[in-house]
């Protein structure tokens, strides 16, 4: 179907934090399948835990027990705030789950009529009925009929907003750490604490929308410990599989007692292969020293980029983020640079606000750094605009 507009680029095979097309070219790839290959490609250890489990059974059903679903569940309590876990595929599937579990928390506490999800500008929660409704961005609703209710939009960083939009209805708030299909555009950590503080005084739930921000990608294991606070139910995807298809809800007591057997499901979620996959991963990323030296490279990236805003202002504006998700503001259509930076052999993602993403993979170090920064350099020469004089002639 045509809903994707695609480069004209096929990848034949992938080392590291390097791709390379059938016709053998390289590309270092900084955009990471969209921040999910966390591991960066053909990583050892991952795919060897992915052949040798597919090798011996890939799919049961929730039916039945699934000990390698049970160990990443409890690695995952034990590295969190979480209690329980519940596996899924994707971020729009994790999200789903999470406003239900919120929904449903509400009703068995004798609450039915709290429903209602604060959600903020510049979201994007993924492309289901529901979630678009949580979006809230009009381009991701037309043409989809009436927009699915329970969700209310407030200024992004704006706690006055957030306190004003509090009703008798109010379920919980849904908030990303860095919104990064919005543009990357970080929470403020004390408005996080904030949030968790307006949370607790009204008797809602705090939701997380980690899927693009967690697994490491800021330089801690999720990016709401930056704050020191925990929520109450949090989604995560992208990362967790390093390339395979995987989502979680994760969930403190209180709301995850509210999933009882027949309130929700999944036929492929949590299955063998996948949290092989997950537990790979993980076997990665909580090795010591692994995020710290994921946050030791986001800020040695983080300063050339800014040097490249004050080298290229007409072409890079301002730097933003967190570790190893972060863009550059553009002074230009984001396209146009994507594209000039594909042409130099560097893969990046167009964000909103005419924002171009660098989410690596989680293995990228110093050395790759400095190739980016060059190659975003040459792009941004290819990208300046051309003087009036010149342009007039």
């Amino acid at each position: 179907m045509p809903n994707y507009t695609r480069a004209d680029l096929a990848f034949e095979h992938g080392v590291g934090a390097y791709l390379f097309d059938t016709a053998g070219r390289r590309f270092l790839d900084f955009g990471a399948g969209i921040a999910t290959s966390s591991l960066g490609h053909g990583h050892p250890h991952l795919t060897g835990e992915i052949a040798k489990q597919a090798a011996k059974v890939m799919h049961v059903s929730n039916l039945y027990r699934v000990p390698q679903a049970e160990r990443l569940a409890a690695r995952y309590v034990e590295a969190t705030f979480a209690d329980s876990v519940f596996f899924c595929n994707s971020g729009a599937e994790a999200n789903e789950g999470l406003v239900k579990a919120m929904r449903k928390t509400m009703a068995d506490a004798g609450k039915p009529e709290r429903y209602r999800v604060i959600c903020f500008e510049g979201a994007f929660h993924g492309r289901t009925l529901a979630m678009i409704a949580a979006t809230g961005n009009p381009k991701y609703q037309a043409g989809f009929g009436p927009v699915v209710d329970g969700f209310d939009h407030v200024p992004f960083n704006n706690l006055n907003a957030v306190r004003a939009a509090i009703t008798a209805e109010t379920a919980g708030i849904l908030v990303e750490p860095v919104q990064g299909e919005g543009g990357i555009r970080p929470a403020q950590l004390q408005f996080l604490r904030d949030l968790r503080t307006t949370c607790d005084e009204f008797g809602i739930l705090l939701g997380m929308d980690e899927v693009q921000t967690g697994m490491g990608r800021t330089g801690k294991f999720f990016a709401h410990e930056w704050a020191g606070i925990a929520p109450d139910v949090m989604s995560i995807a992208k990362g967790i599989g390093g390339g395979f298809p995987m989502a979680a809800v994760l969930a403190n007591e209180r709301v995850a007692k509210s999933l009882v057997p027949g309130s929700h499901g999944t036929t492929f979620g949590g299955g063998p292969l996948a949290c092989a996959a997950g537990n790979a991963v993980l076997d990665v990323i909580l090795a010591p020293g692994f995020l710290d030296e994921v946050d030791a490279t986001g800020r040695y990236l983080w300063r050339g980029l800014l040097d490249l805003c004050v080298k290229y202002p007409t072409v890079f504006t301002e730097a933003r983020g967190a570790g190893l998700i972060v863009g550059l503001k553009c002074a230009v259509p984001n396209g146009e640079v994507q594209t000039a930076a594909m042409a130099e052999g560097l893969l990046t993602v167009a964000a909103g606000d005419n924002v171009l993403r660098l989410v690596p993979p989680l293995i990228v170090r110093q050395a790759e750094c400095d190739e980016a920064l060059a190659l975003l350099e040459r792009t941004a020469r290819r990208c300046m605009p051309m003087p009036v004089q010149d342009a007039a002639k």
